[in-house]
């Protein structure tokens, strides 16, 4: 499948799936985490692996698969004294994750992930700008079909200050961002809450004032990324008043408790058809999974194409 096709399938109302979580299912099935790049080391120390996830959620029904390039920003890979595999572990993610769509039998596209990954709002917009501009040159020289600009749990202005390095790749582009609800405003916020218990989310803006912001530079699909499911369907609300293009959703199910992210108990694939449903019939038609939305939750999403 190409993008095209893609493409087609959204102008014409219809529903597009995409993968789930890399980590977890990585680490479910024996892949190591690396305590700073993550996942990121998996592509080159565990490749059998990391095919093996993307086979898993190929078989789940999932039309889109995105490579394991999160973690793998070259700020973060200089950072942490990884400088000389910038250009080469991210190649070889693409090369993994293009070898499960072209060895299946069902039509499966590539996206490439160019994230926010790291606490590096300290360095400036110009240092963001030049790490973004490196790694989105290296993933859209690899014949990738689209690139998702990552930006969860991201400031408005590293959200803009991505968009605007990302006009330079000719590929058609999605852009995710997490929100979080603010308890004291009662309002919808461009932001994250990165556990249960939190009772103080991170908020940075009104989300209905992000958007609008996003939207003026961007006219691809926006997704909501990175989320807590409680919020989608007033998230997805929001990006439908204030965005003409395409909406999607991949959020989590569950929280996170250092070093492992925790999936709530007793959340069925049956409960996650339901919820997609009711964000399907509000306006999104992209739909996946982030932390702790793995292949067996997936799966279901497939009847949503029926």
């Amino acid at each position: 499948m190409s993008y095209s096709n893609i493409k087609k399938k959204l102008e014409s109302g219809q529903v597009v799936i995409l993968d789930g979580a890399l980590g977890a299912e990585l680490e479910k099935v024996g892949a190591p985490m690396d305590k700073n790049l993550w996942v990121g080391k998996c592509s080159n120390d565990r490749p059998d692996l990391v095919l093996k996830v993307h086979e898993k959620y190929i078989e789940a029904g999932a039309d889109v698969i995105t490579t394991n390039t999160y973690a793998l920003a070259p700020i973060s890979m200089k950072e942490h004294g990884y400088q000389d595999n910038i250009t080469n572990w991210n190649i070889k993610s693409v090369e993994i994750a293009k070898a499960a769509a072209k060895n299946s039998k069902s039509e499966v596209i590539v996206a490439g992930s160019i994230s926010t990954y790291g606490s590096w709002y300290r360095l400036g917009q110009d240092t963001l700008k030049k790490n973004f501009e490196e790694h989105l040159k290296i993933l859209g020289d690899t014949g990738i079909d689209l690139i998702i600009l990552e930006a969860m749990t991201s400031e408005v202005d590293t959200v803009k200050t991505l968009i605007n390095c990302s006009k330079k790749v000719n590929l058609p582009t999605w852009l995710s961002v997490s929100c979080a609800f603010d308890e004291e405003t009662n309002k919808v916020m461009l932001g994250y809450q990165e556990s249960i218990g939190n009772t103080k989310a991170e908020i940075y803006e009104d989300f209905d004032k992000a958007i609008k912001q996003f939207s003026s530079l961007h006219d691809g699909p926006i997704l909501i990324a990175h989320s807590d499911i409680k919020i989608i369907n007033d998230a997805i609300k929001i990006i439908k008043n204030n965005h003409k293009g395409f909406i999607g959703t991949y959020p989590n199910n569950g929280y996170f408790e250092k070093p492992h992210w925790k999936s709530i108990e007793g959340f069925t694939p049956e409960n996650y058809l339901n919820e997609a449903k009711s964000w399907v019939k509000n306006g999104s038609q992209i739909i996946g999974g982030c932390c702790g939305v793995g292949p067996d939750l997936i799966k279901p999403l497939s009847k949503l194409k029926q």
